[in-house]
């Protein structure tokens, strides 16, 4: 016997009632894809303090709670994110320094 979103259905070939299984989809949101820490830190090779306090002060993807113990990032956001330091030119800073570019 089948268990779970196993159904019972009748073929029209022949006489005899198979079981089929039929996953159920996940209802999805088009484009967005969530990433855990892991895969974060393999993407952006930075460490989580940097990254926490880059998320604090707004210059990177704010992390989306899921659960009181676990977060994600939309891998979009970060993808953005990448692109436009690529795209920027700028030259990394601490905060509140300025970079002086000759």
């Amino acid at each position: 016997m089948l268990w779970g979103r196993a159904r019972l259905l009748a073929t029209p070939s022949t006489d005899r009632k198979e079981y089929a299984h039929h996953p159920r989809q996940r209802d999805q949101v088009p484009g967005l894809v969530l990433i855990s820490r892991r895969q974060l830190l393999s993407i952006v090779p930075l460490s989580d303090r940097t990254i926490y306090n880059m998320e604090k002060r707004g210059d990177f993807p704010k992390r989306i709670a899921l659960t009181s113990r676990n977060v994600a990032w939309d891998l979009g956001e970060v993808k953005a994110w990448i692109e436009g330091r690529k795209a920027s030119g700028d030259q990394a800073a601490r905060p509140g320094q300025t970079v002086i570019v000759s």
